[in-house]
C-alpha cells in the first residue's frame, strides 16, 4: 500500500486549520498547533502563499485562508451544479440527435468531459466521463476558448498540437476561427481533433452570465454533416440544449 506524502499531509492539516477557529493565526501558533518545527511551518505557509491558498496580513503578519480556495469550491459548486442541472436536457439531446452528447468545462489548459450521454443504438461505446480533450481543436474547447477570458488565455499560450489536417494551430488562424464562433454561437470540429469525427458545441452560462462549460453533440462525420456542413438541426439543437440549461442555471434568455 502506497504511503502517503508527509508535506502534502501538513499542508492540508494546516489548511483546515486555518478554515477554523480565529480567522488569522501567527507561524507560532499554526506550528504549536501541527507539532511541527517553525521553519517547517514557515516553508510550507510560503509555498501555499505563493499559490494563493492562503494570504498573510502585511500588518500582522497572521495568516489566513486565500482566494484562490474560493476560487476552487466555487468551480466545484458550479460543475457539480451544472452537471445536475444538464442531465434531462442532454438525455434528450441524444435521444432526438441519435447521436453522442458531451458536457464538458474547463480544467488545466484542456476540456474535462464531466458528463457523457451515450449514442441511443445498441454500438459499443466507451464512456469518457473524466476524460481530457484539447482546448484548440474541439468544439467543446473552441466555445470555452470564445466565451471564457481563462481558456482564452491558455489556449493562446500552449503549443496547439496538429492531430490532423484539418486542426488549425496558427495564432491568428485560430483567433479568426474563435471571432467566427462568438459570431454565430457556436463552433465546429469537424476532422480537427479525430480522423472521421466530427462535433457541434454552443456554451452554457450561469446567473452571472459567466461561461461555465459547453455542451456538444459528436459522431461520426456521415451522420452529423452534409456535404461536409454540419446539419443544421443537430446545430439548432445543441444551441436550444444550452440555453435551456443556463436558463436552469439562472441565465435567463439568451
Amino acid at each position: 500500500m502506497a504511503k502517503n506524502i508527509q508535506s502534502l499531509e501538513r499542508a492540508a492539516a494546516m489548511l483546515r486549520l486555518l478554515a477554523g477557529g480565529e480567522r488569522r493565526l501567527g507561524l507560532s501558533d499554526i506550528a504549536s498547533s501541527l507539532e511541527l518545527a517553525k521553519g517547517t511551518a514557515h516553508g510550507i505557509l510560503r509555498t501555499l502563499q505563493a499559490e494563493g491558498f492562503v494570504e498573510q496580513d502585511p500588518a500582522s503578519g497572521r495568516y489566513q485562508l486565500g482566494a484562490e480556495l474560493l476560487r476552487l469550491g466555487n468551480s466545484y459548486l458550479d460543475v457539480h451544479e451544472l452537471r445536475a442541472r444538464a442531465l434531462v436536457w442532454t438525455d434528450d439531446l441524444a435521444r432526438s440527435s441519435g447521436e453522442s452528447v458531451h458536457l464538458g468545462v474547463l480544467h488545466q489548459q484542456g476540456v474535462l468531459v464531466i458528463h457523457h450521454v451515450f449514442r441511443p443504438d445498441d454500438s459499443r461505446q466507451v464512456l469518457e466521463v473524466g476524460a481530457m480533450h484539447p482546448l484548440h481543436s474541439t468544439a467543446l474547447g473552441k466555445v470555452l476558448s470564445a466565451y471564457d477570458p481563462v481558456a482564452h488565455t491558455q489556449v493562446t499560450e500552449i503549443e496547439r498540437t496538429e492531430f490532423t489536417p484539418r486542426t488549425v494551430t496558427g495564432l491568428e488562424a485560430f483567433e479568426a476561427v474563435l471571432d467566427h464562433t462568438r459570431a454565430r454561437g457556436w463552433a465546429a470540429d469537424v476532422e480537427e481533433t479525430w480522423e472521421g469525427v466530427a462535433s457541434v458545441a454552443a456554451p452554457i452560462h450561469d446567473r452571472r452570465r459567466m461561461p461555465v462549460g459547453a455542451v456538444a453533440i459528436t459522431g461520426a462525420v456521415e451522420r452529423v454533416c452534409d456535404r461536409e456542413e454540419l446539419r443544421s438541426e443537430l446545430i439548432a439543437a445543441v444551441r436550444d440544449c444550452a440555453r435551456a440549461v443556463s436558463r436552469d442555471l439562472g441565465a435567463g434568455r439568451f
